[in-house]
């Protein structure tokens, strides 16, 4: 299993990388912490985000490695948006972003 650490440490480096997201987004790992991305930045964080995204340490990893499809994790509400109209149109920078963390 993934730390927090070592998703953090995943997720700057992917994204040192790569483009930078396109909104600012917090991942709200349900008690085990929060990984705030803001451009290139990537802090543990909480502070506002134009996306909040909540989901389990186990369910980002799970995400990232097809283990668990996404759309079950929305209906399932083990993965929660804030928004869900800014989720959708970065849809495949999150998919990749969770790729590449896990």
């Amino acid at each position: 299993m993934a730390t927090i650490d070592q998703l953090t440490t995943r997720i700057a480096d992917a994204l040192a990388s790569g483009a930078p997201l396109s909104h600012v987004v917090k991942i709200d790992l349900k008690g085990a912490g929060f990984i705030h991305i803001d451009g290139t930045k990537v802090t543990n964080q909480d502070a506002p985000a134009d996306l909040v995204v909540t989901i389990s340490l186990d369910d980002v990893v799970a995400l990232g490695r097809r283990r668990l499809d996404p759309m079950t994790a929305l209906i399932s509400r083990r993965m929660r948006m804030s928004d869900m109209g800014l989720a959708m149109s970065m849809q495949s920078q999150i998919q990749t972003l969770f790729a590449q963390a896990a």
